[in-house]
């Protein structure tokens, strides 16, 4: 099993800058995959970046260039750096990983970006 806690999201206006964290209980090296995803009221959840446990990264097109996705072994931890927020990134932010052929959630974190 994983459990996956997240934490960063806030209130932040259009052009700023918010880094969420998801720390994860178990050695994320072990983890096939690390991602966020986002949903936003009345849409879709949908993937935003991942990271596999080869180091290889994934992101949405509407993220890229905007968005990194990186990782510390140490602390368990994966981040998602978020710069040039847009208020069309305001969703419900939510920590994924793939373990053993499972999905594994976070509870989400909310990100509202004001125009």
């Amino acid at each position: 099993q994983v459990q996956l806690v997240e934490s960063g999201g806030g209130l932040v206006q259009a052009g700023g800058s918010l880094r969420l964290s998801c720390a994860a209980s178990r050695n994320i090296f072990n983890i096939n995959v690390m991602g966020w995803y986002r949903q936003a009221p009345g849409k879709q959840r949908e993937l935003v970046a991942d990271i596999t446990d080869g180091g290889s990264t994934n992101y949405a097109d509407s993220v890229k260039g905007r968005f990194t996705i990186s990782r510390d072994f140490a602390k368990n931890t994966v981040y998602l750096q978020m710069n040039s927020l847009k208020p069309e990134d305001t969703a419900v932010y939510y920590c994924n990983a793939r373990y053993l052929m499972r999905p594994y959630w976070g509870q989400g974190t909310q990100v509202t970006v004001s125009s």
